[in-house]
């Protein structure tokens, strides 16, 4: 088995999976310390912006070849992702408790993205040499000549609507259901 190849067997079953995982459990992190009555929706907006953007990232690299353009398009994803993670975490902190097991959860979806972009380097290292050397690097988007499997694509675009989609939903109408009350959440 090519380095290749191993990079993206560990990003499609063990990157990708994790990270999912790592937005079921924020999602438990926020109910557990009832975010409709502290930080409220505005908390919930963020976070989906933030899916918005790994989404982006992620969504690019199961169906496009990875090449300069997708390596470029995945590191303004990640570097989108930690700006509007300090933005949120700056208006959350004040308003409700981060207890020390979110933080560890956060932890693993900010490396996450540095992980992602760390095996991509892996899979295309001829653009990584060609966007710091002389070489041309290819900033086509194309779809990938050997795709992903269809029930690995099936698979995983089923887990994130279970496990992070309709999650952040829920979300989002226990703080616009605490909201209308009159009980606040928006400070």
């Amino acid at each position: 088995m090519r380095l290749q190849e191993a990079a993206e067997l560990v990003l499609m079953w063990a990157v990708i999976p994790v990270w999912i995982a790592a937005g079921l459990a924020d999602w438990w992190c926020h109910r557990r310390t009832a975010i409709e009555r502290t930080s409220g929706w505005p908390e919930n907006v963020f976070h989906w912006f933030l899916f918005a953007e790994a989404g982006i990232a992620l969504l690019a690299v199961g169906l496009l070849e990875i090449d300069a353009a997708v390596l470029m398009l995945v590191f303004a994803a990640f570097l989108a992702h930690e700006v509007t993670t300090f933005i949120e975490l700056r208006y959350a902190v004040p308003l409700r408790e981060v207890r020390p097991f979110e933080q560890m959860v956060h932890s693993f979806m900010e490396i996450l993205p540095l992980v992602v972009l760390a095996l991509l380097a892996v899979m295309a290292w001829e653009q990584v040499l060609a966007l710091f050397d002389a070489g041309v690097p290819d900033f086509a988007l194309r779809a990938k000549e050997v795709p992903w499997p269809g029930e690995y694509l099936a698979g995983a675009a089923a887990a994130v609507f279970l496990l992070n989609v309709l999650p952040m939903a829920e979300e989002g109408v226990r703080c616009w259901r605490f909201a209308r009350g009159g009980g606040g959440g928006v400070r």
